[in-house]
């Protein structure tokens, strides 16, 4: 094919998923020149999965992203139907904020705001070629010829890379949602020596809200107040979601049809999700469980599509119907969307460094699913990241780089690119050792003013969160320095609470920090008639009721800093160091860990192989 040469680019971004979405914005609010290639206009920020944002873990990161500067968060605040906190009964740490989106409403937001983002052109075409020069980035190729000449690329191909769709015996090149794969990009990034590997991940039937026996579910509303990402304004809910459960019956429809299912005759060969599998994959490994939960969620204000989150699955259509026929409520349930399975083309996320740059590729950065990753949460949080590292590549700065012990966002990155993963990658709120730090009530405190200063904060915004912050001191200072008088009803209390009568007066924040005590006991006590904000006083009593934990998390935060700070000098030869074991040398010798820290977290390095390091750096100096 004749080719052309296009407009120059400082970075290309390949893909109008969440991954990259996020880049794409981040790179052109930092005043890059920037194209978002997409396969069609029309899904850009689709939902192919589930309609939601956030959930366990994955909602800190949503928190985060939009503490740097990102559009999740927002654009999951204007479109929400219904907001949840889960695990609200739970510790601060564990609490996780979900939000069910209006899927339609939330594409239309994101295409929108890329449409009105200066430094932002939105192309539909397919890149089919990546082009290098001397392991640098030249540029991207596209089907109809044209050469983008770009300084940087960034990869958020999400499903859509080698995509086939699997439902039953019937098998098809496809990206999500019958879109188009993206399959000449593939032998490219083969060709420019990008390893890749093969995963798989589902969705689950689509069925019409009128054929829906709402009476024998169980009903779900959200929060009152509703919860905002990032805080803002709360909205009303405005869509109840349901639950069903599976039974026997729908557990026998399957077990009578694995020989049929993908997953074991033998059809799918990507590996698909520990921590979301499908409902055949449920059935079989959980076979002494007697039921599973369906929790049935609506798409839109304007769509009568339904959502069966939890019964995501790969069998034969007319199984999927007679499973989905045994389950009480959905007896005369009518199919809109056949589930289906995706199999897709990743890359190994060892080839990346801590910014999302490949190592061995001047240039080009991965995001989202093309990483290795699963969920929309997760794919945003690093093409933000790709997106702030490949602007300041540009602008010849030294990358961002986000610590486990500051950001969930940090975690993911650095065990994918640390430990690297042999399935898709799910953020949980156990993944980080840090989580009492990492809450999400909080994420503003650590991350905003780091936005601030990449340039993706308004002064208007940071403005308004030195206000709170100094809001919220003032609060934590007032119960560290005030007292609750001796009264009968703070006796009456302290026996209340199983506390013995003391007769006596206690400083505010002694007395929140004792068991079943809460801050508004003490405003009701002291008679404290100042107004306050629902969220800081929450905040301010997790920081005093929790402060001896946080104290022994930071001191663990400032002992492993210090290996952090140990740098690995590039040019050393692991296969040389005596005392290192055969395969922690293989390993740093492939990975080659910018810091200690790091060369502690590689999976096959022992304590025995860092203590070697250690020494052999002391002696080298």
């Amino acid at each position: 094919m004749q080719k052309y040469v296009s407009e120059e680019l400082d970075i290309a971004v390949i893909g109008a998923g969440h991954a990259g979405l996020e880049a794409a914005f981040a790179a052109a609010r930092m005043g890059a020149k920037t194209a978002l290639f997409t396969l069609t206009l029309d899904l850009v920020g689709n939902m192919p999965c589930n309609p939601s944002i956030g959930g366990t873990g994955k909602g800190h990161l949503v928190f985060e992203i939009d503490a740097l500067g990102g559009e999740m968060g927002k654009a999951a605040n204007h479109v929400m139907l219904q907001s949840r906190m889960l695990n609200a009964s739970k510790g601060p740490a564990v609490r996780s904020l979900r939000m069910q989106s209006d899927r339609v409403r939330y594409r239309d937001y994101m295409k929108q705001a890329v449409e009105a983002t200066p430094n932002l052109m939105l192309k539909q075409c397919e890149v089919t070629e990546i082009v290098t020069e001397d392991n640098t980035v030249k540029g991207v190729v596209t089907s109809f010829g044209a050469f983008y000449p770009a300084k940087c690329v960034i990869i958020a191909t999400g499903t859509s890379l080698g995509g086939r769709i699997i439902v039953g015996e019937e098998a098809y090149e496809s990206g999500p949602d019958n879109t188009l794969p993206a399959n000449r990009l593939v032998k490219s990034l083969q060709d420019i020596g990008v390893k890749l590997v093969r995963f798989k991940t589902g969705t689950p039937p689509r069925i019409h809200a009128d054929s829906i026996d709402y009476s024998k579910l169980e009903r779900q509303d959200g929060d009152d107040p509703a919860v905002m990402f990032g805080f803002y304004p709360s909205k009303p809910n405005l869509m109840p979601c349901y639950v069903a459960y599976t039974n026997q019956k729908t557990h026998q429809i399957i077990r009578d049809n694995l020989s049929r299912s993908p997953l074991y005759s033998g059809v799918i060969h990507g590996t698909g999700p520990r921590y979301c599998p499908s409902i055949e994959d449920k059935v079989v490994r959980f076979a002494d469980k007697e039921r599973h939960q369906i929790f049935v969620e609506p798409m839109g204000l304007d769509t009568k599509e339904v959502y069966l989150q939890g019964l995501s699955s790969s069998l034969p259509e007319e199984v999927q119907l007679q499973l989905v026929h045994s389950i009480e409520g959905l007896e005369n349930a009518v199919f809109m969307r056949t589930a289906y399975a995706i199999e897709y083309d990743c890359c190994d996320p060892l080839q990346l460094t801590n910014s999302l740059e490949f190592r061995h590729i001047n240039g080009l950065y991965g995001a989202g699913q093309f990483n290795g990753s699963s969920g929309y949460e997760e794919a945003a949080a690093q093409g933000l990241i790709a997106g702030i590292n490949a602007a300041l590549k540009v602008q010849g700065k030294d990358p961002f780089v986000l610590l486990r012990s500051e950001s969930y966002i940090g975690t993911l990155i650095d065990d994918l690119v640390t430990k690297g993963t042999n399935e898709p990658y799910r953020m949980m709120t156990s993944r980080s050792e840090y989580r009492l730090l990492l809450r999400q009530d909080n994420a503003q405190t650590r991350l905003l003013p780091k936005g601030y200063e990449l340039g993706l904060i308004s002064e208007e915004r940071y403005n308004e969160f030195l206000k709170t912050e100094s809001a919220l001191e003032e609060i934590i200072y007032n119960l560290e320095h005030e007292s609750i008088k001796a009264s009968k009803a703070l006796d009456d209390l302290y026996e209340e609470r199983g506390f013995a009568r003391t007769g006596a007066g206690i400083v505010k924040a002694e007395f929140l920090r004792r068991p079943n005590i809460f801050i508004s006991d003490i405003i009701a006590l002291s008679g404290d008639e100042r107004e306050y904000d629902d969220i800081l006083l929450s905040r301010a009593e997790t920081e005093i009721k929790y402060s001896g934990y946080i104290k022994r998390q930071l001191a663990e935060v400032e002992r492993f800093a210090k290996l952090e700070e140990k740098q690995l000098p590039p040019d050393i030869d692991y296969t040389q160091i005596k005392g290192l074991r055969l395969e922690a040398g293989q390993k740093l010798q492939k990975l080659r860990p910018e810091n200690i820290g790091r060369a502690s977290r590689i999976s096959g390095v022992s304590p025995s192989d860092i203590s070697v390091l250690l020494i052999y750096l002391s002696q080298r100096k």
